[in-house]
């Protein structure tokens, strides 16, 4: 069987940054600015993104470009005879499942927000209580929770189940298209409110009080997190869009590329958040409830804050679809290669196993709100943890030693592959910084996740 490809260049770009571009842009990446003292934590972000995480990027991008196969097919296609690294490829796949089973629900709070917002749930004039009692109600309520991750999982393996090009490729365009039109709309309404300039500055002027308040060593940690899990790299998400990429450009052009995307989305996100917070007087470093408590406050109390609202959930919405797509296409993509089974057939299969898989997560929110699975951590924190503190790091140093070590694919290869076609190319001398630099980093992450 022939295997599929991208149509064109762009397609590529934007289904790839839409696997990036997801709840970690638009949902995490506010909230832990607000926490950690808002430009310095922003500068420090932008250079381990490239310092760290494009990198890996290309490597994972390598792997899928080169094998033309999934995660499992492509280590064994590249490895040494008789080395084992595609054993990470299965934990790959376990990651993508994983992050599903939690990913798709908090993608259906999105959707249910800009339901909620276009049907008028949000009135203007509720108080903080009232905004956040619609976040509570909706997690105790087992069905309204179910039926909306129902939704996102069935529309997303109806749109990966029509194809690589019709399905994947044209629904993202149209709805990455959408999305960077909202935030930018967005952005430049939240910039014009009155006080919206101290907003502006919390969040893009390093300020070293806000920085010491924070605590340099938490503000540097977070920086490095957050870089580095922003592009979904280490659980194969990007490798099997490398296997359908066109060898016309060099990696690190289009790591830059998709990098850039996402890295815009993350920025103009703040510039969206923190000008309204200032200028509603909303504390800026509320945490994960930003979104979903603090933010529908300030548009209940802004003129046309209805349809401000449902733009902003809009948005979201299509930020955390892009990405349940992308994965969704690495999961289909698994079984079609390894079983020779048609697209329709693993889009089946695959819809049964994660509408199933998914509600201990629904359900650890209401009925089985005191499990506690790994520690203290519930349902969905447990789930989390698996794959951001254990599976991303674990996977992204495994894909680094894979590409520059003699005991993998080694780097001549790799460095063959990434430099293949126009564009900026990868130095020799970078191996050194692959070889000895970039693993610490990566341990640090991982080590310092397990704590």
């Amino acid at each position: 069987m022939e295997r599929e490809s991208f149509k064109s260049r762009i397609g590529f770009l934007l289904v790839s940054a839409g696997c990036a571009i997801g709840i970690g842009n638009v949902w995490r990446f506010p909230y832990v600015v607000g926490q950690n003292g808002g430009g310095w934590f922003v500068l420090l972000y932008l250079i381990f993104l490239a310092t760290m995480g494009l990198p890996v990027l290309t490597m994972e991008l390598a792997v899928g470009r080169s094998s033309r196969e999934s995660t499992v097919l492509a280590y064994k296609k590249l490895e040494p005879k008789g080395s084992k690294w595609h054993i990470q490829g299965w934990f790959a796949i376990a990651g993508n499942y994983i992050l599903m089973m939690f990913y798709t629900t908090v993608a259906g709070w999105m959707f249910s927000y800009f339901y909620k917002f276009i049907r008028g749930e949000f009135v203007y004039g509720m108080t903080p209580q009232e905004c956040s009692a619609v976040l509570s109600n909706l997690w105790a309520n087992p069905k309204e929770m179910a039926l909306w991750t129902g939704i996102v999982i069935i529309l997303g393996f109806l749109v990966c189940s029509i194809g690589l090009q019709n399905g994947l490729e044209r629904i993202s365009k149209y709805m990455m298209g959408s999305l960077l039109v909202l935030i930018i709309v967005l952005a430049i309404h939240s910039i014009t409110l009155p006080g919206a300039a101290g907003g502006m500055a919390f969040y893009l002027v390093p300020n070293m009080d806000n920085m010491k308040a924070a605590g340099f060593g938490n503000v540097i940690s977070a920086a490095m997190n957050q870089a580095f899990f922003t592009l979904s790299v280490g659980i194969a998400s990007m490798e099997i869009l490398g296997s359908y990429m066109s060898r016309d450009n060099t990696l690190a052009s289009e790591g830059i590329r998709i990098c850039g995307l996402d890295t815009f989305v993350a920025l103009v996100s703040g510039m969206i958040i923190f000008p309204a917070c200032f200028s509603y007087n909303v504390e800026v470093g509320a945490g994960p409830a930003l979104i979903f408590e603090t933010l529908p406050n300030v548009f209940v109390n802004m003129a046309g804050g209805r349809i401000w609202g449902s733009l902003f959930f809009l948005f979201m919405t299509f930020a955390s679809f892009s990405t349940v797509i992308a994965v969704f296409e690495n999961i289909m993509s698994f079984l079609i290669d390894m079983r020779g089974w048609s697209r329709k057939q693993s889009a089946a299969l695959n819809c049964i196993v994660l509408l199933i898989a998914s509600m201990p997560c629904v359900l650890g929110f209401n009925i089985w709100s005191d499990l506690c699975v790994i520690g203290s951590r519930g349902v969905l924190d447990s789930e989390d943890f698996i794959v951001s503190n254990v599976l991303l790091p674990t996977g992204s140093l495994c894909y680094l030693l894979f590409c520059t070590t003699k005991w993998g694919w080694g780097f001549d290869k790799y460095f063959e592959e990434a430099n293949t076609g126009s564009g900026l190319k990868i130095k020799p001398w970078m191996k050194y910084y692959f070889n000895f630099i970039l693993p610490v980093f990566i341990l640090g992450i991982l080590i310092n996740g397990l704590r």
